[in-house]
């Protein structure tokens, strides 16, 4: 299956399996999959050098001629790798400002407090982004607040936050900003030539479209070497990673190996593609194939057009009774397509995502599918509660 509009080849799910339009873990290439097949010996060469190979290419990624950063992969899910970069780079006597409009900025605020480090919080809701003028006014007032901290996208509402400005007056006010590019990294351009950071977060199984096992972060190698000691943990340290990896080659504790041969693949399509802004084009065209369709049925999206991302899409639930989420995921599930339950306060919603191996006529797929689920359940218009879009219209 190819994308006509593209020049990023897809391929089709192996053996029947349903398509998982999540933010990750998400549908991989049959020859990702396929790398996993042999084993590895995690303190032989052949492994050591997969190592060397997936930080240079993550490093590639936002370097350009500077070789000021650092590449370190850290076993685990998302979660551990954010709290990895929290507890390494915050010094114990440091006070953070988290930018809070989602479930993963609070999981940010939730870290801090279990790892006792001071904080600061500004909460926008789900629907809207921080801005720069409330964050320069939060850091005027409290000289105390040493770093910032934001997710790139939050994909508890799909919201793709304005990193670019948030960075500019971070800096301005002589701050240092960590982001959680979870979910962004490797569609979305971050590069130190256009963005500044003091580090980088994301995940093996999001946009290179690796399988889960491990996260990684890209940091500036002056903030490495003044974390020594400072991690709350023994196996979430990223400075003493770092060390061992520069020294040896190897991980400090047992590798995720099956996983980084994947990773290795994964890495190989992307660049073959065409890298990261080829992977955005395919990932914008899906969500406006998906938006269109879905709004053509009648689904309304929780955000307005300009914070739309293209990694994952909110949508209302609609406002007709015979409607229940539950029995909709099952019918979904059932014609191939496994969607993703809503994750905010205020409305009940659900999400779809747009990455993985998928191209728009998958996404013409998913819209069918919906329309077809709604019909099996009697459902007669998808138009979500009229307060929803009034709450909405007021942002």
């Amino acid at each position: 299956m190819s994308n006509k509009n593209s020049n990023e080849n897809v391929q089709p799910p192996a053996g029947g399996e349903p398509y998982l339009l999540t933010p990750g873990p998400l549908t991989t290439a049959i020859s990702v999959k396929q790398a996993m097949l042999r084993d590895w010996g995690s303190w032989d060469e052949d492994f050591r050098s997969m190592t060397r190979q997936l930080r240079s290419e993550l490093l590639a990624m936002i370097e350009d001629t500077q070789n000021d950063f650092e590449c370190v992969p850290i076993q685990g899910s998302g979660t551990f790798v954010v709290e990895a970069m929290l507890g390494t780079l915050l010094p114990r006597d440091s006070k953070t400002l988290v930018l809070v409009n989602g479930a993963y900025g609070q999981r940010m605020v939730k870290t801090l407090e279990r790892i006792g480090r001071d904080h600061a919080i500004i909460d926008k809701g789900d629907y809207l982004p921080p801005r720069g003028d409330e964050v320069r006014e939060a850091l005027d007032a409290d000289p105390a607040i040493s770093h910032v901290v934001v997710v790139h996208c939050e994909t508890s509402s799909g919201i793709l936050n304005p990193i670019e400005e948030l960075s500019e007056v971070v800096y301005a006010a002589g701050r240092k900003l960590l982001i959680d590019s979870m979910s962004g990294f490797g569609a979305l351009p971050l590069t130190i030539a256009g963005l500044r950071f003091e580090a980088i977060v994301s995940s093996a199984n999001k946009c290179i479209e690796g399988v889960p096992g491990f996260g990684f972060i890209l940091v500036r190698r002056s903030e490495l070497e003044q974390a020594q000691g400072c991690c709350h943990s023994l196996s979430l340290d990223l400075h003493d990673q770092w060390v061992q990896m520069e020294k040896t080659g190897q991980w400090r504790y047992t590798p995720p190996t099956h996983v980084v041969a994947a990773f290795i693949e994964a890495l190989r399509l992307h660049r073959q593609a065409g890298g990261v802004q080829t992977r955005l084009e395919r990932y914008t065209q899906n969500r406006d194939t998906l938006v269109t369709g879905m709004r053509a049925l009648g689904f309304e999206t929780l955000l307005q057009e300009r914070w739309l991302s293209p990694i994952i899409v909110t949508f209302f639930n609609p406002a007709d009774s015979a409607f229940e989420f539950d029995r909709f995921y099952q019918l979904m599930k059932a014609k191939g397509y496994i969607i993703y339950p809503g994750k905010l306060t205020v409305v009940d919603s659900f999400r779809i995502g747009c990455i993985g191996q998928m191209d728009t006529s998958v996404m013409l797929g998913v819209v069918e599918a919906a329309d077809k689920s709604l019909a099996e359940m009697g459902v007669t218009s998808a138009e979500p509660p009229q307060q929803a879009l009034e709450q909405r219209s007021k942002l």
